[in-house]
């Protein structure tokens, strides 16, 4: 098949899609209420929809009476019996796959319900749409000249029951409709490849040679292989190895601590970042603009939205809202209903909405993943953006970290104590740290509060970690490669103090 071919074909498809998605920028409550009374109607015979009257459900605000807010916990006893084969439960589809939660490092898994539905509608709709959007936005890219190098996750696929458990990203590679996977890099054998060391070297033989135009991954893991091309190869940056690249497709984590040293890597001022949101549950946000770290809310992907404000999560007076009520730049923990039967689910994630029309959020941290010992209500987007300024000022290059609280001890003050591995290390480590609780005070108001005249907090205490540390971490957590995430910030010292021991 002739290339001019495949990109003519492309982009009839793409273009098509545009005017989809511009239906939903329109008409963005129509088509989220819409999709509301599909979902609910497609499960209401289900064992879940019986038990929750999803037959009179005819209105959003009746459907939040009827469905109580879900945690995972209150759904293991149901995927349980589904990863054993039962099916009509909480979706009419049988459920093939489950998706091992990836995104904790806790040592119980969770097992996500990926249905058939979801992968069609919502997880590969979503890569279709990422290029659509990406080639709306750059007619003249080339990116079909060559080829999508993908650094997936580092686990292989088991089967119990008839059921199938996994990463998200083997289940999306073993599973690669035809048009993903005639552009993709490394073959699937490579990708699903479960030794993260002996996959990386792989990943750097099989590629190195190929005319690679695009990279998707995980930033942090990204950064590892991508360094390894370099070492194998011993060229100076990636346009050496690679001379079309023009775009990498990352999410996952914050891109914010490593956009300097991927700037470095592709020293090429015309080179395009474009972030994505998704998860196992589902797939949510893609960057829809050139040079913007905002991401557009996908309504049509067979995914309903809720929201609650931070300011009063997990308390008494807490309130779930829909799309329509949400306000600009406010903290909301994210609440979704699912094509693969997740009913008002809290997924654990935090947004903000910069943009209402259309709808746009930027991903600030996690409900469990932040710090507030002290009322300083501390977010991850608030450290990644202190750090990478940071870095910038001292010239410094991060790999990873975490933090947690010094908590107060009789006429003590508290302090926040973190643990950094350093690419580079600041010349001064007291001028970072002197530096670094300064921009945690310009991002964050209640910080700031805490630290005037070390009324409550203490500066910060910052060790520096060594080579490797928190990689070894997550090899010791069986958690090596791909989709795997540190904890960055956490109210208990479980992790640091973990961490600091192999340190």
């Amino acid at each position: 098949m002739s290339i001019p071919f495949v990109n003519s074909i492309a982009s009839w498809v793409f273009k098509m899609r545009i005017q989809q998605i511009e239906l939903f920028l329109k008409y963005p409550h129509e088509v989220q209420n819409e999709l509301l009374m599909s979902l609910t109607q497609k499960a209401k015979d289900t064992e879940f929809g019986q038990l929750n009257g999803f037959k009179g459900i005819v209105s959003y605000s009746r459907f939040s009476d009827s469905v109580p807010i879900s945690t995972y916990e209150d759904y293991a006893g149901m995927i349980e019996r589904a990863r054993k084969g039962e099916i009509n439960i909480f979706w009419p589809n049988p459920i093939k796959w489950f998706a091992k939660s990836s995104g904790t490092t806790n040592s119980k898994s969770k097992f996500i319900p990926v249905s058939q539905d979801a992968l069609d509608d919502c997880h590969y709709a979503a890569s279709k749409d990422l290029i659509a959007l990406y080639l709306n936005n750059n007619p003249e890219s080339k990116l079909f000249d060559g080829q999508s190098l993908r650094l997936g996750g580092s686990k292989e696929l088991y089967e119990e029951n008839g059921t199938v458990f996994g990463d998200l990203s083997a289940i999306l590679i073993d599973n690669l409709p035809l048009w993903a996977e005639f552009k993709s890099t490394p073959s699937s054998k490579v990708s699903l490849m479960s030794d993260w060391n002996v996959k990386l070297q792989a990943i750097v033989d099989e590629t190195i040679n190929d005319n690679v135009t695009s990279l998707a991954g995980v930033p942090s893991w990204m950064l590892v292989m991508l360094n390894h091309v370099l070492q194998t190869s011993g060229k100076n940056h990636l346009l050496e190895v690679w001379p079309n690249l023009e775009v990498y497709f990352h999410g996952g984590v914050s891109f914010q601590p490593y956009k300097t040293q991927y700037q470095n890597l592709v020293p090429n001022s015309g080179f395009k970042y474009y972030e994505i949101y998704n998860a196992s549950e589902g797939f949510f946000a893609i960057q829809d603009q050139n040079d913007s770290s905002d991401l557009l809310l996908m309504l049509d992907y067979g995914i309903f939205y809720e929201f609650i404000p931070m300011s009063t999560f997990g308390t008494k007076s807490q309130k779930i809202i829909p799309l329509h009520e949400v306000e600009l730049n406010k903290n909301y923990a994210l609440v979704i209903s699912t094509n693969s039967g997740l009913w008002r689910y809290l997924i654990g994630d935090t947004v903000r909405f910069t943009s209402l029309s259309p709808y746009r959020i930027r991903v600030t941290g996690r409900t469990k993943h932040h710090i507030n010992a002290f009322g300083e209500e501390l977010i991850i987007e608030n450290a990644d953006h202190a750090l990478k300024k940071t870095c910038s000022e001292t010239g410094a290059e991060l790999v990873d970290y975490t933090a947690a609280p010094i908590f107060m001890e009789g006429k003590e003050k508290g302090a926040h104590e973190w643990l950094i591995e350093f690419k580079t290390p600041p010349k001064n480590m007291d001028d970072f740290v002197f530096l670094f609780d300064n921009a945690l005070k310009s991002v964050n108001s209640d910080y700031e509060a805490k630290r005037a005249n070390n009324m409550t907090l203490n500066p910060p205490v910052v060790h520096q970690g060594r080579i490797g540390l928190f990689q070894d971490w997550l090899a010791s957590k069986n958690k090596l490669g791909g989709q795997h995430k540190v904890p960055r910030l956490s109210n208990s010292r479980d992790y640091l103090e973990e961490l600091k021991a192999m340190n």
